[in-house]
């Protein structure tokens, strides 16, 4: 795989990098470059995390070597989204999930690894470096880089404003090339540029893809059931949220089923040379088969392609894709149990 071909393959369904030069200069300089992404235990994950999932497979596959950094002290900065108690078990559910959905994308993993965060954040040159750069910033602008990200509320907690400063950090005490994340986390990816120069440290590449809409019509969010599906629900929850999402005819804006088939399910068969196929009676057009996103679209806005069909053409798929998962957790439903023992 030569320069632009690895440099296309990073780039797909991206919202945006910084800079495309760099990350172009980065690919001509190294083989295998280092990128990596930070999970914050929170919530159960849902199938919105298929896009990062898959951009790490892209960065897998433009040999990179890839770091999965599941962020416990972010989780509890966050307003004690996650009680210091959870965090080690929260740790482990969020690593068995990413390589269940790994698996179900049939990733190789060879080049991955998983690293906690309190494994090196505790550390005295990370914690001087912390300080220093605590030094070198206002609040304001701390809450401006984490605003998208970190919930402040009327009176916000000491510890949100420190979270985009350790993750500014995690760049360099990583030793990665490049930092990935959800096009939220813009704000902070651009504090990291800013500041790390300032403690002589060189600023990295970031890449960010759009966020899945969710199936009500607003952000996909794991505080709001209603939104989003856990990736170990059974076939008929999985059918049945998928049949009642927000999906207008011939709408597309917030349209959270056409946004999964175009960053999730279009983007997985077409790595697989498989159509996308909808199955529908004959006097309603018969069967479709598509290979492109676009075309799923085009008949979607002209009325062709209806929403129901639509929606149990991808219930059928999304449930494939969870079937490896759904096996993965049986017999680890302690793992889950321990992390979330709120939900029973």
């Amino acid at each position: 795989m030569d320069v632009q071909e690895r440099f296309d393959l990073v780039k797909r369904n991206t919202a945006e990098t910084i800079t495309d030069g760099e990350l172009r200069d980065l690919l001509q300089r190294k083989k295998a470059p280092r990128a990596y992404i930070g999970f914050a235990v929170t919530g159960k994950i849902h199938i919105g995390y298929y896009i990062p999932v898959m951009k790490i497979a892209d960065f897998l596959q433009a040999g990179f070597h890839f770091i999965v950094l599941l962020a416990d002290i972010h989780a509890h900065l966050d307003d004690r989204k996650t009680p210091f108690e959870l965090l080690d078990h929260r740790v482990k559910y969020y690593q068995e999930a990413v390589t269940a959905m790994l698996k179900s994308l049939r990733v190789d993993t060879a080049n991955l690894k998983f690293v906690k965060g309190s494994d090196f954040q505790l550390t005295k040159e990370y914690t001087m470096d912390m300080y220093r750069l605590a030094a070198l910033n206002t609040f304001e602008r701390c809450r401006r880089a984490a605003s998208e990200v970190v919930r402040f509320g009327e009176h916000p907690k000491l510890s949100g404003f420190m979270y985009p400063i350790l993750q500014a950090l995690d760049e360099q005490y990583l030793d990665v090339d490049v930092q990935y994340g959800g096009i939220d986390q813009r704000k902070i990816l651009a504090f990291a540029r800013e500041n790390l120069p300032g403690l002589g440290y060189r600023a990295r590449v970031e890449v960010m893809t759009p966020m899945l809409p969710g199936l009500t019509g607003a952000k996909m969010s794991a505080s709001a059931k209603e939104s989003k599906i856990d990736i170990a629900e059974d076939r008929d929850a999985v059918k049945g949220k998928v049949m009642s999402a927000y999906c207008p005819p011939a709408e597309i804006k917030d349209n959270g089923v056409l946004a999964f088939l175009k960053y999730v399910v279009m983007v997985y068969k077409a790595d697989r040379d498989e159509p996308f196929l909808v199955a529908r009676p004959a006097k309603f057009g018969g069967d479709a088969a598509y290979r492109k996103y676009e075309d799923i679209e085009g008949d979607y806005l002209s009325g062709k392609l209806h929403p129901q069909d639509l929606k149990l053409a991808l219930a059928e798929e999304l449930n494939a894709l969870l079937e490896p998962v759904r096996k993965h957790f049986k017999g680890k439903e302690n793992v889950v149990k321990k992390a979330f023992p709120e939900s029973g």
